[in-house]
């Protein structure tokens, strides 16, 4: 299955202590991100930094983690299946190190595809975390607003797949617990200008029911059947 036809999303917003942060990053790439998309219906990874604050050019105002990745998996029981559960539960020496003494502030959730507007990608993503059921239509009104206007490459909504999310794995509790969230809008903006409006858009029209951040990719990573 191809990336573009997957329907799972594992849906990740953290916090790195800033002493770990160099370890953080080396531990990414050599050794957590290679082994997530070498399990079995795991298409493509995709991670990001918030596009402003400390280290990065300010794009409008956004809140939340400093960190954001999401999985793309065949099907959302690809993030509960017995291989990948097998690598949450029995993690490396130095993944055990990360989980227990750098990540905070972790939000982790499978979620289904529920709908997805436009075909293309890009570097930033402005990412609308709803901690509660959100109004289906009133978000999809929204969806399908964003992806019309020039400028955004993409808009999808995000579902948590709240039967797919199982009891807590070794990492999880390495990390003392994970919120989880109800819905995100994710939207794909072409440049900084298109990112601060689609910002503004969803803070309009959801208020403080809509955690909003803006993030700049970093790196992507497909599977190996992807």
């Amino acid at each position: 299955m191809a990336a573009d036809r997957a329907e799972g999303v594992l849906a990740i917003w953290n916090d790195i202590r800033a002493d770990r942060r160099a370890d953080f990053e080396s531990w990414y790439r050599n050794e957590h991100f290679p082994e997530r998309l070498g399990v079995p219906g795991f298409r493509l990874g995709r991670r990001y930094e918030m596009a402003s604050g400390e280290g990065s050019a300010r794009i409008g105002i956004a809140d939340g983690p400093r960190y954001f990745c999401y999985y793309l998996g065949d099907t959302a029981a690809t993030f509960t299946s017995p291989a990948y559960r097998e690598r949450l539960n029995n993690p490396t020496a130095l993944t055990r190190s990360m989980m227990s003494d750098a990540f905070h502030n972790m939000s982790r959730t499978v979620c289904r595809r529920a709908a997805i507007r436009g075909r293309m990608s890009s570097g930033l993503a402005v990412t609308a975390r709803f901690h509660l059921p959100v109004d289906q239509g009133r978000a999809l009104a929204l969806l399908d607003t964003l992806a019309a206007e020039d400028g955004i490459a993409r808009a999808e909504l995000w579902s948590a797949a709240d039967a797919a999310q199982g009891a807590p794995a070794k990492e999880e509790e390495l990390r003392g617990g994970d919120r989880k969230i109800a819905a995100c809008l994710l939207v794909e903006a072409m440049r900084a200008a298109d990112a601060e409006r689609a910002r503004a858009e969803i803070a309009a029209r959801f208020g403080a029911a809509a955690e909003v951040g803006v993030y700049a990719l970093v790196c992507e990573l497909a599977g190996a059947g992807g």
